[in-house]
């Protein structure tokens, strides 16, 4: 199992957030490599050590060429710009070769995947369980140094069965997700269900996807084996069009606050 990412401490995961490509078609390459660079650049200097580079483009189907080949790019040169990054993937599809694709080519460390086991009503409709799809395909690219990180009952989306989340947290180890993403509707809630995951499936690693302040973020850290933070870091009153969307100052507070975990 991949490890290095919960080597770091603190195992701190900042999602840098990209516009939907399908609406942005304005904006040239040359204004995504440096929102990409400069918002990476915000968290490195904070002490961030992981970035979740995150796409956002809607789709019913799989991730079309041009998020593919625009992810990809962004990757590498973030890898180019800040080596000192550890780097993540996700892609808003439903797609798991796409988001391994990604990792594969940019040599990123982890790709998250939204629906692994079971199924889920989603804002785009229901999706199904893609963890057996993304195993295989992540053996066959040769990468067993991907992790893979799975929510278990994403907070955006809504159960197809009935299965308790501690049942959908042992399919989704024994499947193959390497970290589980636990994320509840409150922080109390997150800190309740952790608690009852981590009976059902001991040693896995689980991380809060969302939720995660400056306030909270050491009880977070001693609760979980890593977070997921981005809103609380942003800057207030950023626009679609600013270049710099997170705030320097937020950054480093929130990891002032997290390495007291």
């Amino acid at each position: 199992m991949p490890l290095t990412l919960f080597a770091s401490r603190p195992p701190v995961i900042a999602a840098l957030h990209l516009p939907d490509f399908a609406l942005s078609r304005h904006r040239s390459v040359a204004w995504y490599e440096d929102y990409a660079v400069t918002n990476a650049r915000v968290f490195a200097a904070a002490g961030i050590p992981w970035i979740k580079l995150q796409d956002q483009t809607r789709t019913a189907g799989p991730a079309t060429p041009d998020t593919l080949a625009l992810m990809a790019s962004l990757g590498r040169l973030i890898r180019a710009e800040v080596p000192g990054l550890g780097l993540g993937i996700i892609i808003e599809a439903h797609d798991p070769v796409a988001a391994l694709s990604v990792a594969h080519a940019a040599g990123a460390d982890f790709v998250r995947l939204k629906v692994f086991v079971g199924g889920a009503m989603t804002a785009e409709g229901p999706r199904h369980g893609l963890g057996a799809a993304a195993v295989a395909y992540r053996a066959a690219l040769g990468r067993p140094d991907i992790a893979i990180l799975a929510d278990v009952h994403d907070r955006t989306a809504r159960p197809l069965s009935d299965e308790p989340q501690p049942f959908a947290a042992n399919w989704a180890a024994k499947v193959g997700a390497d970290g589980l993403i636990i994320t509840g509707g409150s922080f109390a809630d997150t800190l309740d269900r952790i608690a009852a995951v981590r009976k059902a499936v001991p040693g896995r690693p689980i991380l809060i996807g969302g939720g995660v302040t400056e306030d909270n973020a050491a009880q977070a850290l001693a609760a979980s084996d890593g977070v997921i933070v981005s809103s609380a870091l942003m800057r207030a009153g950023a626009g679609d069009d600013d270049i710099l969307r997170w705030d320097a100052d937020l950054c480093r507070r929130f990891m002032d606050a997290a390495g007291g975990a």
